[in-house]
């Protein structure tokens, strides 16, 4: 029997909101029994911080209307019945058709998503008064079979100095899983190519100082046991789970801003939805101030355009991308006919 209807209180920028939640006993992570109940009062704990990093920018939703062991799908636009704190921008995707796709602009529009089982929220690098232009440089660290969080940590160091000699001041958090995300602000004067470029030059310049540790081949039989840079999440609508979100793992692990300084001791693991209240009562938000001093990519664009004239060209684009100028064939190396190469 489902649970009865329960009415939440959550405080917001224009005075206190009521927000239905249905079903609140409904067991989202079956291992460790958090529900859509406590899922919702985890966002109003963590409202602050949680909106720092995913708010006032397209935000597309993945929701487990069966839990997170079951199917899940995705929400850009806003369904019927939306309440009006709900906002949307309209963005352009990468084939050229434009649609609304949701804004949060306060906590009550995250716990109405907790309401809708929405689990993982991912946001675009941009916001939406300029959806166009990213506010932030993401590059993301993959561990491939054979390598893990240890190696991710190791790559992620290694990573902040290359992006330190480029002038700009690099965030770290983890993934919610195996990986690390690092991201950089950044003055919302180019667009997601430029960015794109930027994160290739980047990526190139760590696979230099770093080739048997990690790689920016795009094709998973060239990696080996090395961490993937994955330059693709930064291309326009390509996302990753924002801060402060859950994700659709076994124990409900967060991805978790962190210090550079507590990197080498991080256990992911530790960062669920039931620790980081705590933790945020304990020392706070890591990536507060982030956006106080954005930084250029200029230098990364010079580093983009030596590896050009080097020989080193455009990489492969996302299968579900349209063609793009200068990219290689889309086809696995071993696959490859040379004559088309």
């Amino acid at each position: 029997m489902a649970s009865p209807r329960i009415t939440l209180t959550v405080p917001g920028p224009h005075g206190d909101r009521e927000v239905g939640i249905s079903n609140p006993d409904r067991v989202l992570w079956p291992e460790v029994g958090i529900t859509k109940r406590e899922l919702a009062e985890y966002f109003i704990a963590v409202a602050e911080p949680f909106l720092a990093a995913n708010g006032d920018r397209p935000v597309s939703l993945e929701r487990f209307p069966d839990g997170v062991d079951g199917e899940s799908f995705f929400s850009k636009n806003p369904p019927k019945g939306a309440p009006d704190y709900v906002e949307a921008v309209t963005v352009t995707y990468n084939s050229g058709r434009r649609h609304p796709q949701l804004v949060l602009t306060e906590i009550a529009s995250a716990v109405w998503a907790a309401q809708m089982n929405t689990v993982v929220f991912h946001p675009w690098a941009s916001l939406a008064a300029d959806a166009d232009n990213p506010v932030e440089l993401r590059i993301d660290l993959d561990p491939q079979p054979g390598t893990g969080f240890a190696e991710a940590v190791v790559a992620a160091h290694a990573l902040r100095g290359v992006l330190r000699e480029a002038q700009l001041e690099p965030w770290i958090k983890t993934s919610g899983n195996r990986g690390l995300h690092v991201f950089c602000p950044i003055v919302p004067e180019h667009e997601f190519l430029d960015v794109r470029h930027a994160v290739i030059a980047a990526a190139r310049e760590l696979e230099r100082r770093m080739p048997d540790r990690v790689t920016t081949a795009w094709w998973k039989e060239e990696r080996g046991e090395r961490i993937f840079v994955d330059f693709n999440q930064a291309n326009r609508d390509r996302t990753m789970a924002g801060a402060y979100s859950p994700r659709a793992l076994p124990d409900a692990t967060v991805s978790t801003p962190v210090t550079w300084d507590e990197l080498d001791g991080v256990d992911p693991r530790a960062f669920t939805v039931r620790s980081i209240p705590n933790r945020l009562a304990d020392v706070g938000d890591p990536w507060a101030g982030m956006q106080d001093a954005p930084g250029r990519i200029d230098t990364l664009l010079q580093w983009w355009e030596r590896d050009r004239a080097d020989g080193l060209g455009e990489l492969p684009f996302p299968p579900d991308f349209p063609k793009m100028p200068g990219e290689p064939p889309r086809v696995q190396p071993s696959r490859k006919n040379p004559a088309n190469w």
